[in-house]
């Protein structure tokens, strides 16, 4: 029996906890954004680098945007890496503090020896491998967190804001810097990722590795695990739909400045103000959460979501799509926030790296894929392209409500914080030969 004393100790503590979870997780999903090399920052210099010194056509710039991004495409490799090697003892401070130094070297190098096609290339394509790890590691140890302490909806909604702000600075800074200079700051990023990889706050790391749900069982047993896992199938195929958008990326850029003639900083713009958007809905999905069940958030941003894209076929200049930035951003939070937990709540035992780098890899190739199709799509089309590619993006989008039904029902028939008996004696791992349930 708990007395009443002893539960207002433990509010203090819990309350503490989640603090501390919240003081390490944001500076950390701050810099891993920022310093992404599939990030803003780095992916909109590139392209204006590709379109402006090397004038690439649309098509050859999403060629190149595809061809760098194939370690992303394979990235469940390097969260399956996080979830069985353990470098220097450290788990994943360990990678943080092994490949962040990695990454910020290969910058250096594409600063001086990267203005040309295959310097580019080459130094994209090796940073983007290096950052894997650092990637699998930083989601993997958030997935395992959101599940321990059952606060993926709230650790969601962290990782959709801390992301966004530097999704803000990568888009509006990278009109500004030279692609040397981008470099640069890109390396000094990674630099500050390795300081927080000799961080180990308690609130985080106290009991974290111990716990049923952060144990692997071998490579082949897990292996069999993720795939006899039924949640995963779903979650990964709403986050694929989510981000196949053929109307934005490449075709618009080139929409906005080679159609409507609008600067090249245009675009930059538009995407600061859309992403900034993002950030108040966030904040909204956060005490929704804890609210409301995840299958309702589901429906609700999913049905807001469809529409996003349509006031798009309609504009006619670059000041109109700024004005409708903001709009369209606010439409898409819920959705985002909410796939994003769907994702960690779908994590199996002892794989969160590799389920959620799964995830971020599906995520990746689509919005590779879907940038290809509505590049050829435009090209083909010069005057009626970009309309035809945001049908095509509606149509994608209203293809998520059906695998919505496919979602096993205890995963998210519960708000955040709150138990879910029927999922936990679901969720279990072989360890030494017994089965063990998370406690």
């Amino acid at each position: 029996m708990v007395t009443g004393a002893e539960h207002a100790g433990r509010l203090p503590r819990a309350a503490s906890r989640v603090t501390g979870v919240y003081l390490y997780f944001t500076p950390l999903a701050f810099l891993v954004a920022l310093g992404a090399p599939s990030g803003y920052l780095v992916a909109i210099s590139a392209t204006f680098m590709l379109k402006d010194q090397l004038h690439a056509s649309a098509s050859q710039v999403a060629a190149f945007n595809f061809l760098t991004m194939l370690p992303v495409y394979f990235s469940v490799v390097f969260g399956f890496t996080r979830d069985l090697w353990n470098p220097f003892g450290m788990r994943d401070r360990g990678y943080l503090l092994l490949f962040a130094p990695i990454t910020a070297l290969i910058f250096c190098w594409m600063a001086y020896f990267g203005s040309s096609l295959a310097g580019l290339f080459a130094g994209i394509l090796l940073a983007m491998v290096a950052f894997q790890f650092i990637s699998a590691s930083y989601s993997g140890l958030m997935a395992l967190v959101g599940q321990e302490q059952l606060m993926s909806g709230r650790l969601a909604a962290l990782l959709g804001i801390a992301s966004m702000v530097p999704a803000i600075v990568g888009a509006v800074a990278s009109g500004w810097f030279a692609a040397r200079h981008t470099f640069l700051l890109v390396a000094a990023l990674a630099l500050a990722i390795a300081l927080i990889g000799m961080w180990k706050p308690h609130a985080v790391f106290a009991h974290t590795y111990e716990q049923p749900l952060a144990r692997a069982a071998g490579f082949w047993s897990d292996v069999k695990r993720l795939l006899e896992h039924k949640a995963i199938y779903p979650a990964v195929a709403v986050n694929f739909l989510s981000q196949f958008m053929p109307g934005m990326n490449t075709p618009m850029q080139y929409y906005l400045t080679d159609r409507l003639g609008a600067p090249d900083a245009v675009y930059g713009y538009y995407m600061a103000i859309f992403v900034s958007a993002f950030i108040p809905v966030y904040f909204l999905y956060a005490w929704l959460c804890k609210r409301v069940s995840l299958q309702k958030l589901l429906w609700w941003g999913t049905l807001i979501a469809i529409p996003q894209t349509v006031p798009l076929a309609f504009i006619s200049s670059g000041e109109q799509a700024m004005m409708l930035a903001l709009p369209l951003g606010l439409m898409g939070g819920i959705a985002a926030a909410a796939f994003i937990d769907l994702a960690m709540r779908s994590c199996p035992p002892g794989l969160q790296g590799t389920f959620m780098m799964l995830v971020s890899g599906a995520i990746a190739l689509s919005t590779s894929v879907s940038n290809l199709l509505g590049s050829g799509i435009y090209s083909a089309s010069p005057k009626h392209g970009f309309l035809y590619d945001v049908v095509t993006t509606v149509l994608f989008s209203t293809a998520i409500l059906p695998l919505l039904r496919l979602i096993p029902e205890e995963l998210i028939t519960t708000a955040d914080g709150e138990r879910n008996p029927a999922l936990e004696a679901g969720v279990w791992i072989r360890d030494e030969g017994r089965q063990v349930r998370p406690r």
